[in-house]
């Protein structure tokens, strides 16, 4: 079934040199669009994404979200997207369950979840499992609606894109888009999948303190911002 959708990855990435080839060729055979956006690398990451076989995109603005609404001007016309990361950390062999929901009109909106599904030792700091269970418990609170986790594996169909009206440029992309979807009524599932230690380089967010500190005040910010402003 999923031969008969155009489905197109997105993938962000920043300094990413030494997983970024491994991550492109290894997306399942029956995706149609592998779209590699550099935010700005100075390592070679759209040299070997293209030299993988994906399509490469420059986004000069710096930001997650910033690098991810550029892939979607790419693939406008795929009607199923997924967003996966550039570092190795996320298994392709879970896509499949990422996209099915979408494909059986099931869902608008499917949340990998790292939470319900395998991590490999080391994979998620202890900042990153406060700070996701914070915004959740937090999304509980104001929404009434239980996550699990803000994952970066994603898919949703075009359709409800056209809906979600993103905008945030940085960290707070994957928070904004759940928040919006809840807002707007649209059918959101989490699925398990796996979480794997990244393949090479260091994290932009676990990394480093002062990374983990703007990414968390960022998600924050859009919660508070979404329940005081709407949007």
């Amino acid at each position: 079934m999923r031969r008969d959708h155009r489905i197109a990855v997105i993938i962000p990435a920043l300094d990413e040199a030494g997983s970024i080839a491994g991550v492109v060729r290894s997306q399942p055979d029956w995706v149609d669009s592998v779209v590699v956006v550099d935010n700005g690398s100075i390592d070679g990451t759209a040299a070997e994404a293209h030299g993988a076989g994906a399509t490469v995109i420059q986004e000069a603005r710096r930001g997650y979200g910033a690098a991810c609404l550029a892939g979607l001007h790419a693939v406008s016309d795929f009607p199923i997207v997924v967003f996966t990361d550039g570092d190795g950390a996320n298994d392709p062999g879970d896509m499949a369950a990422l996209v099915d929901p979408l494909l059986a009109g099931e869902a608008d909106l499917v949340i990998g979840s790292r939470v319900l599904g395998e991590v490999e030792h080391g994979a998620l700091g202890a900042v990153q499992r406060f700070g996701n269970a914070l915004s959740c418990s937090l999304m509980r609170l104001l929404w009434r609606r239980r996550f699990t986790d803000l994952g970066p594996y994603r898919a949703v169909t075009q359709e409800a894109l056209g809906k979600l009206n993103m905008e945030e440029p940085a960290m707070g992309w994957t928070i904004e888009m759940q928040v919006k979807a809840l807002r707007r009524g649209l059918r959101v599932v989490e699925v398990p999948v796996a979480c794997r230690r990244r393949v090479a380089g260091r994290s932009k967010i676990s990394g480093s303190v002062i990374g983990s500190m703007r990414a968390g005040t960022r998600i924050l910010y859009v919660i508070f911002r979404a329940r005081l402003v709407g949007g």
